[in-house]
């Protein structure tokens, strides 16, 4: 049951960029659509719940969280619209467990000694290999589409990695920092609409695209239980499993075309990212 827990999250995480290029829609609708769907699952968990009381600093350091995993995501729904889930999703998981794990090993002590530390940089570089295989591609239109949507994710990533480090620096329940983390991705959404394109608001692709804020909230609540089940370790390399339901899913249901070669670069690569990412868990 432990386990089966843990796969909810791979599998929502996963299904969640399928969905939205399902849905349709730019960027826009989409990343309002996915503040709208995390703040409803955020007020119920908050009402319904009871979560342990926090201060006004965790609040809104918590709530700062949520605000910087906007700027993940919008680069990510950008260059899913430009080159496709199969290339996008391995790219954006490797960039992010890259960012993480050396912000991490600088600002927390992580990775403590030399071996561990070499371990950690040979995990870095399955990674970064795992990636240039995925990206493989024999034509040029892609190469140069490929391109540009490597570079918004290498330069929008920073905002998943200041997500993922800023809860380690408050001591408190997942579940009581949950609510102002999706109170922040509605608010940034919300911001960065209103700069944008304040239209999005009321265009219907923005309220269809809410059930994708709404698997990625609920993905997120199971794994915070899945954690608690099993160890954050076990659970969070689980969770990589993600990259591979996602993009196998784009090959089989968005039927996303690859070349012989592509493919066979793409799984290999695929292999390597999973290995690089149990490997920073591990150490």
């Amino acid at each position: 049951m432990e386990i089966l827990i843990a796969l909810l999250p791979a599998l929502g995480w996963g299904i969640q960029p399928l969905i939205l290029k399902k849905l349709g829609g730019k960027p826009t609708n989409q990343i309002l659509g996915t503040g709208i769907g995390a703040i409803i699952v955020g007020l119920i968990v908050q009402f319904s719940s009871s979560p342990d009381s926090i201060s006004l600093t965790i609040f809104l350091i918590s709530l700062a969280s949520g605000v910087f995993w906007v700027i993940g995501q919008t680069g990510q729904y950008h260059a899913l619209d430009i080159m496709g889930v199969s290339k996008t999703i391995p790219v954006s998981t490797a960039l992010q467990l890259i960012g993480t794990s050396i912000i991490s090993v600088i600002a927390f002590n992580e990775w403590p000694g030399l071996t561990f530390k070499l371990i950690g940089l040979a995990a870095i570089i399955l990674l970064i290999i795992g990636v240039a295989m995925t990206s493989v591609s024999e034509k040029k239109a892609d190469v140069r589409s490929l391109k540009l949507g490597v570079m918004i994710l290498f330069y929008t990533s920073a905002g998943y990695w200041i997500y993922n480090v800023l809860p380690k620096m408050v001591n408190a329940p997942a579940l009581s920092i949950f609510f102002p983390q999706m109170l922040g991705i509605f608010l940034g959404a919300l911001v960065y609409i209103l700069f944008k394109h304040p239209k999005s608001i009321t265009e219907s692709k923005t309220w269809q695209t809410a059930v994708v804020g709404i698997i990625f909230s609920l993905s997120a609540l199971a794994y915070i239980f899945a954690a608690k089940l099993t160890g954050v370790a076990t659970a969070f390399i689980i969770t990589q499993l993600n990259v591979v339901v996602a993009t196998i899913g784009s090959l089989v249901i968005l039927k996303e075309r690859k070349t012989p070669k592509e493919l066979k670069s793409t799984l290999v690569g695929l292999a390597l990212i999973v290995v690089g990412s149990v490997i920073t868990i591990f150490i």
